[in-house]
C-alpha cells in the first residue's frame, strides 16, 4: 500500500508539471489565436464589403454564373497530415488553389471592377480561414487535454491518495492492536508458566 502511495503522489506531482507546460503552451497559442482571430475577422469584414459592393454593380444571378464558370478553372488540393506534439494530435492542412487556365471566365465589359478584387481578397481569406481552424482545433485540443489532466489531478488528490492514507492508517492500527494483543498474550503465558 505504501509503494501504491508513493506511486499515486509521484504521479500527482507529475501531472502537475504537465498541467503547467499545458498551461503555458495554451497561453502562447491563445496569443496567435487572438491576432489570427482579429485578421480574419477584419478580412472576412472586407470580403463581405466587395462582395455586397459586386452585387450592387453586377447583380446577383450574373455573379452566381460566372462563379459557375469559374470553378471549372480552379481546383483545390487539400492535403491533411497529423503531427503530435506533447501528446496531443494536431493536424495541419496543406492548401492550394490550382488555376488550369490563366484567363478569367469573364470579359471586363459586362463585369464589375470589384470583382478581381473579390477574387484576390476570397484565395487570401481562404488561406486565413485555414490557418484560423488549425489553431482553433489545436486551442480545443489543448483545453480538452488540460481538462483531462485536472480531473485526474483531482481525483488522484481527493479521493485515491486520501483513501490509500486511510487505507494504510487502519492497517497500521490493526498490527498494532495485533502486536499488543500477542504482547499481552506472551506476558499472560509468562505468568502462568511462572506461577507452574
Amino acid at each position: 500500500m505504501q509503494k501504491r502511495l508513493n506511486f499515486a503522489s509521484k504521479g500527482a506531482s507529475f501531472l502537475e508539471l504537465r498541467r503547467e507546460q499545458l498551461i503555458l503552451q495554451i497561453r502562447h497559442i491563445w496569443k496567435d489565436y487572438v491576432e489570427l482571430r482579429k485578421d480574419f475577422l477584419s478580412l472576412f469584414k472586407t470580403s463581405l464589403k466587395i462582395l455586397n459592393s459586386t452585387y450592387e454593380e453586377m447583380g446577383k444571378n450574373e455573379l452566381y454564373l460566372i462563379s459557375n464558370l469559374s470553378r471549372i478553372q480552379y481546383t483545390p488540393k487539400i492535403e491533411i497530415q497529423y503531427k503530435k506534439k506533447v501528446g496531443i494530435t494536431i493536424p495541419q492542412i496543406q492548401y492550394e488553389l490550382v488555376q488550369e487556365e490563366k484567363l478569367p471566365a469573364y470579359t471586363f465589359e459586362n463585369t464589375s471592377h470589384y470583382l478581381d478584387d473579390l477574387i484576390k481578397t476570397l484565395k487570401i481569406f481562404f488561406n486565413k480561414i485555414i490557418q484560423f481552424s488549425e489553431i482553433e482545433d489545436s486551442l480545443l485540443k489543448h483545453a480538452i487535454q488540460y481538462k483531462k489532466i485536472n480531473r485526474r489531478i483531482n481525483g488522484l488528490k481527493n479521493m485515491i491518495i486520501p483513501r490509500l492514507k486511510s487505507n494504510i492508517k487502519q492497517i497500521k492500527e490493526i498490527l498494532e492492536e495485533l502486536e499488543r494483543e500477542s504482547y499481552i498474550r506472551l506476558k499472560k503465558t509468562k505468568d502462568l508458566i511462572i506461577r507452574k
